[in-house]
């Protein structure tokens, strides 16, 4: 194998070994890149909190859960059953659920914040008609409107603290002293029990107008007592005024009846809302997104539980407690940063990063072809000896030899070349050595044919020889 035939060789296993290479770190970057993309794409499971199970807001959730689960978005739901919303609101507080589903005047850990309305509790307060409880100090006196409730007894629907502390509120807020009130409270299974209770003046009921507890209350008082006197909230603003849970609304006549119409005409109150909560923690990006697909299932959630059909957005244009998140009042308020403002700073990192990495595989690639380029040097230098050994050739067969060279020398640059392996300044240098060659050439050959007796003295050894 001659010289030039090896260093052919050489050059071709240095490719193969580069192309190897190559291929190797693609594998590694496309295989980092899928996974990456793959941890990115992975829809965000956040932990809900609701109880009691089987209760109005545990359908709800499970309805959510369901909803979130087929639309295989960017967020699915993963519910936890409690006993209660106070149990919901305590693992929000430590951590152990990211959403919880609880009243508005509940105790809330400190920073806990609404994500959605999920229902508008109503204050309902109504007395019966008929006989007075035994318990009254006026025995044909009528209960009319709040002040009146002093010295009776009050029939609370719902075992909660929240109610017994909602109805001292009013009673504060109308100027009655709450403890000359008495209360007793009721399970929402002991509808009958309460309509049956004679020593009961008054009746108080928190839920959404389309409460179906709430109407069957009313309904079984009117039975045994006569039809509902409803106690208007007439101090309903300035109570909310002082308590930002709570919100001045009005009901509506003949929502919880149409003939004879309950209440005859509008009713003032309080509501409070029973909210989604997140802590302040959660970030911005998720507390968006579930947000956005809450609301665009809504409508599926309302049609396998008809209580979905209250969600609502919270009111960001004033003061409330809790606040709301930061997530959803963006989504809300149109002020959602865009996915270049969110990211626009890891586009920089991305950029200089790649920049990097472009010099370090220029580096590299130039590493890996050191051989090649010194391979070239070598070739030009050869071709530079050929050009010396032209001078002195004796025959056009040595000059035809030296072509031959000279033409795999120039093959193997040029496959270098489209390999990359050496740059366009290298070729540039390499082609000014070809036309010295190619000058060198013409030369020698007019030289020959012009004193033919030159190839006869032969003077000096042939480039054959030579080599």
């Amino acid at each position: 194998m001659s010289p030039s035939d090896y260093s052919v060789r050489n050059a071709h296993d240095r490719r193969q070994r580069r192309l190897l290479i190559v291929l190797a770190l693609g594998f590694v970057v496309f295989g980092s890149a899928a996974t990456a993309l793959f941890y990115v794409l992975q829809p965000e499971t956040l932990r809900i909190a609701v109880g009691p199970a089987g209760s109005d807001d545990h359908q709800v959730v499970q309805a959510m859960a369901e909803a979130f689960e087929e639309e295989s978005r960017m967020v699915k739901l993963s519910p936890i059953t409690t006993e209660g919303a106070a149990e919901s609101l305590a693992l929000l507080g430590v951590g152990k659920a990211d959403l919880a589903i609880g009243r508005g005047d509940l105790g809330m850990p400190a920073d806990a914040q609404t994500l959605a309305v999920l229902r508008k509790n109503y204050v309902v307060l109504w007395s019966p008609s008929g006989r007075p409880g035994k318990n009254s100090k006026k025995a044909t006196g009528r209960i009319g409107e709040i002040a009146d409730l002093a010295g009776r007894k009050v029939g609370i629907i719902g075992r909660t603290g929240a109610n017994l502390a909602l109805l001292r509120t009013i009673l504060v807020g109308s100027g009655v002293e709450p403890d000359k009130v008495a209360t007793v409270q009721f399970g929402t299974e002991d509808i009958e029990k309460l309509a049956q209770d004679a020593t009961l003046d008054a009746y108080l009921a928190v839920g959404p107008l389309d409460s179906k507890i709430t109407a069957a209350a009313i309904a079984a008082t009117s039975r045994s007592r006569g039809a509902p006197k409803f106690l208007p909230v007439e101090a309903s603003e300035a109570i909310a005024l002082k308590n930002a849970r709570y919100e001045a609304e009005e009901i509506p006549g003949s929502v919880f009846n149409a003939k004879p119409a309950w209440p005859e005409d509008k009713v003032d109150t309080i509501s409070v809302n029973h909210l989604i909560l997140a802590r302040k923690e959660l970030s911005e990006a998720k507390a968006a997104a579930f947000y956005r697909q809450l609301f665009a299932v809504r409508d599926s959630i309302a049609q396998r539980v008809a209580g979905a059909a209250h969600i609502t957005k919270p009111e960001t244009e004033k003061e409330a407690e809790p606040s709301v998140h930061r997530g959803a009042a963006a989504v809300i308020n149109g002020t959602e940063r865009t996915f270049l403002d969110k990211y626009s700073d890891y586009f920089w990192f991305a950029l200089l990063l790649l920049s990097g990495i472009g010099s370090a595989a220029a580096w590299l690639r130039r590493y890996l072809n050191r051989d090649d380029r010194d391979d070239t040097t070598s070739h030009r230098n050869r071709i530079l000896a050929v050009v010396s050994e032209l001078r002195n050739a004796g025959s056009e067969q040595d000059i035809l030899t030296s072509q031959q060279e000279v033409d795999a020398i120039i093959g193997e640059t040029l496959k270098c070349y489209d390999d990359g392996a050496i740059e366009q300044d290298d070729l540039t240098a390499f082609g000014l050595v070809l036309e010295l060659f190619d000058h060198a050439v013409a030369e020698r050959r007019t030289t020959l044919q012009s004193d033919p007796a030159d190839q006869a003295k032969s003077p000096g050894p042939t480039l054959a020889s030579r080599r």
